[in-house]
C-alpha cells in the first residue's frame, strides 16, 4: 500500500508525537525527518481521529515563542497530543489512527469590524484585557463571521455584549 507524502512540518509533528507518546522523549530539530524551512512563527498543531474525523487535540501559539519553526512545531505537537484540556493524552494505540495538520500563522492584524472577516480565508482573535480567544480559518461548519467571532468569544470566556478588539490572520495549512 503506497504511503502518502506529507509536508515536512506534518512529518515533524507526527514523528514528534510518536516519539513522545511511545518513549517520553522530545525530538530535537536536528533529528527532523525532513528539512524545515522558514523563520520563527506562530504554529497550531491539530489532531483528528482518522476513522471518525473527530477533533483529538489542538494547541498552538499566536506568535513565535521559540527560536525556530521546527522548535515551535515540536513543542505544539507534544502539547496538542498530551495537554489539550478537552481530551485525555493520546496513547500508543491511537498513533496509527491520527490525521495531523500544521498551520503556520501570519502575524495578526487589527481590524475595525466583523465585516473585514471571511472565515474561509482568515482566522480571528478576540481580545479583552488579558483574555483572548482564537479560531483558525476554514473550519467545517463555520460559514459566517458572526459564528466565528461567537466561538472565539466563548473560548475567551467573553460575553456576546462585551466590547472586544478584533484581529484577523491568515495561515499556511499543511496536511
Amino acid at each position: 500500500m503506497p504511503t502518502s507524502i506529507h509536508h515536512p512540518l506534518v512529518q515533524l509533528a507526527r514523528t514528534t508525537i510518536e516519539r513522545f507518546v511511545r518513549d517520553g522523549k522530545t525530538l530535537k530539530p536536528a533529528d527532523a525527518p525532513a528539512p524545515i524551512e522558514g523563520g520563527p512563527a506562530g504554529v497550531f498543531v491539530t489532531i483528528h481521529t482518522r476513522s471518525t474525523g473527530e477533533l483529538r487535540g489542538c494547541i498552538g501559539t499566536i506568535e513565535p515563542t521559540r527560536d525556530s519553526l521546527a522548535e515551535e512545531t515540536i513543542g505544539n505537537a507534544i502539547a496538542a497530543a498530551t495537554r489539550d484540556p478537552r481530551f485525555p493524552p493520546i496513547g500508543p494505540r491511537e498513533l496509527t489512527n491520527l490525521e495531523i495538520d500544521v498551520s503556520v500563522l501570519y502575524p495578526p492584524e487589527p481590524i475595525d469590524s466583523i465585516e473585514q472577516l471571511d472565515p474561509k480565508r482568515y482566522g480571528v482573535i478576540v481580545e479583552r484585557g488579558r483574555r483572548r480567544g482564537l479560531l483558525l480559518p476554514d473550519i467545517p461548519g463555520i460559514d459566517d463571521a458572526e459564528t466565528q467571532v461567537a466561538i472565539a468569544r466563548q473560548k475567551a470566556w467573553l460575553g456576546a455584549d462585551e466590547p472586544v478588539k478584533l484581529f484577523r490572520f491568515r495561515v499556511e495549512k499543511y496536511t
